[in-house]
């Protein structure tokens, strides 16, 4: 699918995995006609070394790399020739090979072996390495300019190579890292216990923070994903909010309605906030596109599409949505996110237990090769998803079910509508946060918890301006919603409660610490505050030991980098969060508040202008 996106001087092309997209328009839903059947699917074989293997694995990558392709015969030597792929997937390749000798040996040969590398960014994280992997011919043909297009089937898949041959190792390795540096965090709070005597709050915070972080990764380590169980199929509404997103909405609606889901249980309804934009221009487009097949994919009765008759804001929209809704549960899809074509029937899993009230999956951020902030900003989601929520998880009390994909009950949002539509914050309305807000909601008298193996992709800020903005409004609805939070989460099992007080306490006292510790010991003392800085160290560690056991991913390293970066930079929002956590402009997109606010500031610069002519 589309790699690019570059509109304006001085923004930064954001760059995406090069997915090839299917001759049909929506691949994975059921055929209406039964023309095509589940088993026809790219990927989707029941060879036995395939077993097991996600169906969307089979989606197709342009991949330009040389391959190495030796082949054995009943007689004789074996035979190397190389030859340029021209895509691959996770169970195949297409081999753009140059002449009909090469062919013929593909076709003569009992074994084959393709031997090649994959470069960041070619493919999902987890798969840059080297491969020698033995494959089957499945089919050929000529091209126009004489060559000859060979389609290959690895066996085993890449997937299983590589969990067998390289991830097994880079898992041990992290595993036992991972042990050695939980050993020496308590080794450290070991001292704060002996030392406490002689500063309790700074040797307080320390055993708190330790607790806190270690308690992640042991829960986050226990948490497991509910299993599908394919006759659970409720009917889920799918609502996409959108304002000037028109890069990125076809995207967003294609992977919605592009879900291997019964099609009477699905539909996905679109709510353009009156962008300013060619937004709704660009969903009408697709949605035509899509109603014209409606004989095949029944999207007549399954895709809807509305615009506002002013602009509202991002609640005003999901809420139209919802009491448009005719199915039970209900989703929300931030527009700039794209849906994997199994997310769906995941998504749902929990709700077999009565008590489930809400739903996050996991976010991936789909504009990681960009540059080096959205690789920090990949293994921040990961960790955040995988190891934070998911501890959460454990308890079934996940504190933000999050905005690129979260699934409620109908009829919870609807008894909560008015309060998250009017809710106000020291007299100025609440515009953003309305993920936390929800959930907050949803929390107080249900279960809601994380569902791993429901994966969306979304687009991250890719300079450093876009990414503070956002921080800070992140920062200041977590400060709003945490503090809420507090009211009732004592309610819940205690120790999830006890985890979430200390987690709310340790941000807030940041600031402070890392002043004690770089500024005042320092001048004060004339010392180095080594065993600080060594903790600072084993936290980037632990995040990014995480990254390589779970995901087994090369953007591991930035787990360094984005804890520097936080201890230099995002920590010190958070005091600025603390006196303008009522502000109610987005920063990253100009919504009524941000036109409102610019309008307001540029006045104020007239006047001084003005003033300052007179003076």
């Amino acid at each position: 699918m589309a790699a690019k996106k570059k509109k304006n001087k001085g923004e930064i092309e954001d760059v995406l995995l090069k997915r090839i997209r299917d001759r049909r328009l929506l691949p994975n839903v059921p055929d209406a006609t039964g023309m095509r059947m589940k088993g026809d699917r790219r990927g989707n074989d029941d060879a036995p070394e395939n077993k097991g293997i996600p169906k969307h694995e089979g989606v197709r990558y342009s991949a330009r790399v040389q391959v190495a392709v030796t082949c054995w015969f009943k007689e004789g030597v074996p035979q190397v020739f190389y030859c340029m792929s021209e895509n691959i997937s996770t169970t195949g390749i297409l081999l753009d090979v140059p002449d009909e000798k090469n062919k013929n040996l593909l076709e003569k040969a009992i074994k084959i072996r393709l031997k090649f590398k994959l470069e960041p960014g070619l493919m999902p994280e987890g798969y840059e390495t080297r491969f020698k992997i033995n494959a089957i011919l499945v089919h050929s043909h000529e091209t126009e300019d004489g060559r000859f297009a060979c389609g290959m089937r690895f066996s085993p898949s890449l997937s299983r190579y590589v969990y067998k041959r390289r991830a097994a190792n880079l898992r041990t390795l992290a595993l036992i890292l991972l042990f050695m540096l939980a050993g020496v965090v308590l080794l450290m709070r070991t001292e704060s216990v002996i030392y406490f005597r002689f500063n309790r709050i700074i040797y307080f915070y320390s055993i708190l923070t330790a607790a806190f972080l270690l308690s992640r990764y042991l829960f986050g380590a226990l948490y497991k994903p509910v299993p599908v169980n394919e006759d659970f199929t409720p009917g889920v509404s799918i609502i996409i909010p959108c304002f000037n997103e028109e890069v990125w909405i076809q995207q967003t609606i294609l992977g919605c309605i592009d879900q291997d889901y019964p099609l009477d249980k699905l539909e996905v309804i679109v709510v353009d906030d009156c962008s300013t934009d060619n937004s709704f221009e660009k969903i009408e487009e697709i949605v035509n596109e899509l109603l014209s097949q409606d004989e095949r994919y029944l999207t007549k009765g399954r895709l809807h599409c509305i615009r506002m008759p002013e602009n509202g804001g991002k609640r005003e929209a999901l809420s139209r949505g919802v009491m448009l809704a005719k199915h039970d549960l209900v989703v929300f899809v931030d527009s700039d996110s794209f849906l994997e074509p199994d997310a769906i029937i995941n998504l749902v899993q929990p709700f077999q237990d009565p008590k489930m009230g809400g739903v996050t999956g996991r976010t991936d951020v789909a504009n990681t090769y960009t540059n080096s902030l959205t690789k920090m900003q990949s293994v921040r989601y990961y960790i955040a998803f995988r190891v934070m929520k998911a501890a959460e998880a454990y308890f079934d009390a996940v504190t933000c079910l999050s905005g690129p994909i979260s699934c409620y009950k109908k009829d919870l949002v609807i008894r909560h509508m008015d309060r998250w539509l009017n809710q106000r914050f020291l007299g100025q309305k609440a515009t953003f946060g309305d993920d936390r807000a929800m959930t907050n909601f949803i929390l107080k008298t249900h279960r809601t918890t994380y569902q791993d193996t429901a994966v969306c992709s979304t687009i991250v800020p890719n300079t450093h301006r876009q990414f503070l903005k956002q921080q800070m409004r992140w920062k200041r609805s977590w400060l709003r919603e945490s503090s809420y939070a507090c009211t009732f989460i004592w309610r819940k099992e205690p120790l999830m409660a006890l985890f979430f007080y200390a987690g709310f306490l340790i941000p807030l006292l940041a600031p402070v610490v890392v002043v004690y510790n770089l500024i005042y010991v320092p001048i004060f003392h004339g010392t180095v505050p080594v065993t600080f800085l060594v903790g600072l160290f084993v936290m980037a560690m632990l995040m990014s030991m995480a990254q390589l056991f779970f995901r087994r991913s090369s953007t591991w390293v930035y787990g360094f980098v984005f804890c520097f970066y936080y201890e230099a930079v995002l920590l010190w929002q958070m005091p600025i969060a603390w006196v303008t956590f009522s502000k109610s402009t987005w920063g990253t997109r100009m919504t009524p508040h941000d036109v409102k606010a610019a309008q307001k500031k540029r006045k104020r610069k007239a006047v001084t202008y003005g003033e300052n002519l007179e003076n």
